[in-house]
């Protein structure tokens, strides 16, 4: 089962807002969901993104892959970034060897 994390539509007409959910990816846009992660209003300014972070986490630990608008989102509230400074400092201390003396 392939899972991604994506956007669910909800809202009215002209005024949308979109849930960013894990889904199995043959499920449609609006049907069956695994978990919702945060929610998106792009038309309302600062507090347009609403996000479960350590949910997040753990799906793309899980090998969940991110649509492209919900990677971009992601990058926005730094998930991404931080993700990445772990795994990089990780790999820097694993590195490093101790030296005899």
């Amino acid at each position: 089962m392939a899972v991604r994390i994506r956007l669910r539509r909800q809202g009215r007409t002209k005024s949308p807002t979109y849930r960013i959910i894990v889904a199995d990816s043959r499920s449609p846009r609006d049907g069956k969901f695994i978990e919702i992660l945060g929610q998106y209003a792009p038309r309302s300014g600062e507090q347009a993104l609403q996000l479960k972070t350590d949910r997040a986490n753990y799906w793309l630990d899980n090998g969940a892959q991110p649509s492209d608008t919900v990677r971009s989102l992601l990058r926005k509230a730094g998930v991404l970034k931080a993700r990445h400074e772990a795994r990089l400092a990780s790999k820097l201390t694993a590195s490093a060897v101790p030296v005899k003396e």
